[in-house]
Formats: structure tokens, sequence, C-alpha cells
């Protein structure tokens, strides 16, 4: 049975995102879990470069060693713990792949209907539980900054559970820019603030809808609020007026797909 590569160098810091996002040196980076596994093997526009996983773990893939579609080495939990760090919920499987190609932002605006943009949310974890939403509800992309937001990784891409390889991550150098892109193509951009005077609507406001999210605490940022179209708040009876950014994200695509 091969080995698993030796563990990067810095895997025994504490900092949990670093420890799981950290890429290998030519820019592939460790999938893990087997939803997400099973979703980027079955994505034909991901470059998979090897797949490490426990006999248990391939047979739940429904794989064999000889049906494997990339590279197996066979491996055990220990093996991957030391690959991926023992908080990582790897269940037996994970995937060393590169990077994914994104659409431009033109032929994105040309072909979608429905777009969530990120105003500098930075936590993988929603940005991914964000993306898993955005999957349940047929949205077409996510989109973030390259500043001020989190890399396509193993932690993101765990927490979409998939999606990462269903739903366009396109990074954008400027968001003011690509909210004027979009509008340019037909869509209406709707912000998101728990202070807005009119409350979400139910089903779209226009064919061709983008919804602004921006992080929590600061939420949007001012020039983000100055180009939407429209700013909205949820409307909720109780006495919390505000929810963390996934499950805004959540509710507000429930209500657009109305």
């Amino acid at each position: 049975m091969s080995r698993p590569p030796p563990t990067p160098a810095g895997r025994q810091k504490r900092n949990f995102a670093k420890r799981h996002v950290r890429p290998s040196d030519d820019g592939a980076i460790y999938l893990y879990g087997l939803h997400t596994v099973e979703a980027a093997l079955g994505n034909a526009k991901r470059k998979k470069v090897r797949l490490l996983a426990t006999p248990n773990a391939l047979a739940r893939l429904g794989l064999t060693e000889a049906t494997a579609p990339v590279p197996l080495t066979l491996s055990t939990p220990r093996d991957l713990d030391r690959l991926v760090g023992n908080d990582a919920v790897h269940q037996g499987a994970v995937l060393e792949v590169q990077p994914l190609a994104r659409p431009t932002m033109k032929a994105l605006a040309e072909e979608a209907s429905l777009i969530v943009l990120l105003d500098q949310v930075t936590d993988p974890h929603n940005v991914g539980a964000i993306l898993r939403t955005a999957c349940a509800f047929a949205a077409d992309a996510v989109i973030t900054t390259a500043r001020y937001a989190p890399q396509e990784t193993g932690v993101l891409a765990k927490s979409a559970s998939g999606a990462l390889d269903q739903v366009a991550f396109i990074e954008v150098r400027n968001l003011g820019e690509a909210i004027t892109e979009l509008q340019a193509e037909g869509f209406f951009v709707a912000g998101l603030d728990s202070e807005a005077e009119k409350a979400l609507p139910v089903g779209r406001p226009a064919p061709k809808t983008a919804i602004v999210l921006g992080a929590e605490g600061k939420g949007l940022r001012q020039k983000t609020r100055e180009l939407s179209n429209a700013m909205y708040r949820l409307d909720m009876p109780g006495t919390i007026k505000s929810l963390n950014v996934s499950n805004a994200a959540a509710i507000c695509l429930f209500a657009l797909s109305r």
C-alpha cells in the first residue's frame, strides 16, 4: 500500500484556516469529505491529480481500485489526518485537484439570471454554506472580491458540500465594477440590509436579479449601497433583526424563488 506525501511543514500550527487551506507548492488543493470528493470527481472541468482514500470510503464512493478515474493511493484515516489535519472531517477521502477555471464576468452576465455577490465576506465556512444554498436554489454564480474573501480551499469546499463544483465561484478585482457590468447586462441588483426601509419582496424583482450580502457587523459598504438598484431587509417579526450571512442568504434565495 503506497503512502501519501509528507505532511506540509506548517501542519502543527493552531490556526485552523491556515492548516486546512494550505495548497501544495504547485497550486494543487486538497478537497476532502465524501460529498465534496464525489462532486469534484464528477466535474469534467475539474483537473484531478490523485485520490487518497480508505477502502471503506472508496466503496462508499462506488469505486474500486480498478475503476478509480484518477491515480489512487489507498490510505488509512491516520494517513489522511496527517495530510489535511486532525480537525478535518475527511470521511476517509481526500482528492488532490487544481483550482477550477472560472467563466469571465461577461460570459456569466450574458447567460445567468440569478447571482449572489458577497461584499467582503471573509469566513470560508460562511462562503461555503452560501455556495451550497446557491446550488440548492439554482443560482448561477457566487461572486466575491479577490481581496477580503476566502480562496478556493478544502475548508470552503467541505462547507459547500459539493456545490463548489456545481456553481460558478468567481473572484473580481472590484465589486463596484462587477455590479455596474451586471447592470449593463440587464441585472437588477438588490442589496440586503437589516435597516432598509423596504422588505424583501417574494419572487424576483426582475428576470435577471443579483443580490448583494455584506459581512456580519459591517454589512454592505457605502459604495455598494449606492450602486445597488434597491436596498431590502428581511422582514422578521422577532426581536433579533439580523442573521448570520449564510442564513440570510438562504432566506433571501428562498423568497426570490417563490
